[in-house]
């Protein structure tokens, strides 16, 4: 066999393993759910809050899938263009508040668990919280919610949603966990700020 013949064989078999490791890591990669089968998304709109509709239990379904909403980037990624999209930042800026509250001081409102946060945008709150229900889907809101988390988190999540094109104000919420700017304040419930997470 010549030389030449040889090369060409050893390059067609160097381009064969690299094809075969590429579908391998491919294959291996977490599945990307663009859509919500029909009846998750009923069962995920069924959750159930606390009377005074701060805090509550997520459905059984949420933890079947396995937390999907705040454990992959895909989602975290819709998440934060719906956040875009959808003019939350008109409102909570950056993160850090305007008009609406803020996600980095440590106090929320609602209540900072996954269903309070799918609550306040899909039915609204009073004083300024609009509901978001009918113009998004329960997968989309979930996406959101599972995004605005990540802002006010007290740890750094292990997935993060894309990276900004724009300047940036603030550092990545999967780089610099909220915990670090939060003002702390005194331990439970502070009537005029909610509940700290």
């Amino acid at each position: 066999m010549s030389e030449t013949r040889r090369f060409h064989w050893l390059a067609a078999g160097t381009l064969l393993c690299m094809l075969l490791i590429g579908a391998a890591i491919g294959w291996a990669r977490h599945p990307r759910q663009y859509r919500a089968d029909p009846p998750v998304t009923t069962a995920l709109d069924q959750f159930k809050l606390m009377p005074d509709r701060i805090g509550g239990t997520p459905p059984d379904v949420y933890f079947a899938l396995g937390k999907p909403y705040e454990a992959t980037a895909f989602d975290l990624s819709q998440g934060k263009r719906l956040y875009s999209w959808f003019g939350c930042s008109s409102c909570h800026g950056d993160g850090r508040g305007g008009t609406g509250p803020s996600f980095l001081d440590g106090w929320w409102f609602y209540g900072s668990e996954m269903v309070s946060v799918v609550a306040s945008i899909r039915d609204g709150r009073p004083q300024g919280m609009p509901s978001y229900g009918n113009k998004m889907t329960s997968d989309q809101i979930w996406q959101l919610a599972g995004y605005i988390r990540t802002i006010g988190a007290y740890s750094a999540p292990y997935t993060a949603p894309s990276r900004n094109d724009d300047k940036h104000t603030r550092p990545s919420e999967n780089r610099a966990p909220a915990a670090a700017l939060f003002e702390v304040g005194p331990a439970g419930v502070r009537s005029d700020r909610g509940v700290q997470p």
